[in-house]
């Protein structure tokens, strides 16, 4: 931002329009700003769920590490994501095409909010 506008040729209702139209922006920038905010905390809190949960002696090879819900051999097969290679269920990933692997569903965000 920054920059002055200069609203001398306009009318005064063009230019009250003008205004408000830059500080609904302002707005939306704020409220983007404040939920990419919240999403990275909640990214790194998952993180630090993450890390601890590995620490047991073999959680991840028996649950998902999103959602702790026990792997079994049909019903709901380990998948390895490609990002954290953590363990995760078919209800905590999708298929990346691009990269022709899985993703769990914290990496998917991260790979939404922070540039690659």
């Amino acid at each position: 931002m920054g920059h002055k506008l200069d609203l001398s040729g306009l009318t005064d209702v063009e230019a009250d329009h003008v205004i408000q139209v830059v500080q609904r922006d302002m707005e939306l920038r704020k409220t983007e700003e404040m939920r990419l905010n919240e999403m990275k905390k909640a990214l790194v809190e998952e993180g630090s769920r993450s890390v601890l949960l590995s620490r047991q002696h073999r959680f991840n090879e028996r649950c998902c590490i999103r959602c702790c819900s026990p792997f079994t051999f049909l019903l709901n097969p380990k998948r390895s994501c490609l990002d954290c290679c953590y363990n995760v269920c078919k209800g905590c990933c999708t298929y990346s095409k691009k990269d022709k692997g899985w993703l769990c569903s914290a990496c998917q965000k991260t790979r939404s909010v922070l540039p690659r």
